[in-house]
């Protein structure tokens, strides 16, 4: 399934409009910045960079907070980050198993950086990697060149503190959801909050043939105690928790309770999908193109628990 998920995602990217890249640093709190990438689809002219990263500056080196979907790109975030610091790149962390949050790893490990992940996300790099590269060399052709699967160097189960430069970076898993090895990175002094994948605002989350509502909607509620004032969200502009609840939480909500509701009542898959009214969340950006396929894969993954 996840085959026909990267096939139906490229379709929608040479279909879209191809937005050039530009990667601005966003100051969001003192020495932690984000770059915003395209909201759409994968495209040529955004190099498949159409998630956030971000980094965190040290007095005595930076924290990368995933590495982009390709040598390239990652390439330019060091750009960017020398603009802002000559510190040398200290670690990189892949927040998850997607392309833009791992492809990347090969420029970082080039220059020295120390690659982190949590373990669950190395099952879904292996198993996807292949694949996910073979689709942006297709779609990015020279602008892919000296990308290659570059796993991280080590791994951490629950949680683990980086402490550089006098800051205490905690890097935290709770049970994955968009996919396997989705985790965050939390900055307890600054309030701030990289939450990779577990948050999308601005467009419509994606449910993927290897996501777990169950599992999502698990890690949200454990993220929401840490109470951040700032969110990075892994989609979407720099946001707050009740924004983050109200387009990523609430929407899980949604599909989950409205598919379990329909197993239980024996509806096939294509009468509960006809029956979910997603159009609360039609102002958010690809609610046409996902709102589909999202329901359908949402009642799959609650007719198998």
């Amino acid at each position: 399934m996840w085959k026909r998920w990267m096939m139906f995602v490229c379709g929608l990217a040479f279909a879209g409009a191809a937005h050039a890249l530009t990667l601005t640093p966003q100051e969001v709190a003192p020495g932690i910045y984000a770059f915003i990438g395209d909201m759409g689809m994968r495209t040529a002219g955004n190099e498949g960079m159409n998630a956030n990263s971000g980094f965190i500056v040290t007095g005595a080196g930076v924290v990368v907070v995933d590495s982009g979907p390709t040598w390239n790109v990652a390439k330019e975030i060091h750009q960017a980050i020398q603009k802002v610091t000559r510190q040398p790149v200290k670690y990189v962390i892949n927040t998850g198993g997607q392309d833009h949050r791992w492809l990347g790893n090969g420029y970082f490990k080039s220059i020295g950086a120390e690659i982190i992940a949590a373990r669950p996300a190395l099952a879904d790099m292996q198993a996807r990697g292949g694949m996910q590269l073979a689709e942006l060399r297709k779609l990015l052709r020279k602008k892919a060149a000296g990308t290659k699967t570059v796993f991280p160097d080590r791994y951490f189960d629950r949680e683990e503190t980086l402490t550089l430069g006098g800051e205490d970076i905690r890097l935290l898993y709770f049970h994955g959801g968009h996919t396997p090895g989705d985790s965050v990175v939390w900055l307890h002094k600054a309030g701030v909050l990289f939450a990779g994948d577990l948050v999308f605002v601005d467009r419509i989350l994606g449910m993927q043939p290897f996501s777990s509502s169950r599992d999502w909607l698990a890690s949200f509620g454990d993220m929401e105690q840490l109470g951040p004032k700032t969110i990075i969200p892994g989609h979407g502009h720099v946001c707050d928790l009740a924004k983050a609840q109200r387009e990523t939480r609430d929407y899980l909500l949604l599909l989950r309770t409205h598919m379990k509701q329909a197993v239980e009542q024996g509806q096939d898959i294509q009468s509960a999908i006809n029956s979910l009214d997603q159009s609360a969340f039609k102002g958010l950006l690809n609610y046409d193109a996902l709102k589909g396929f999202n329901a359908s894969n949402t009642y799959l993954e609650v007719e198998q628990e």
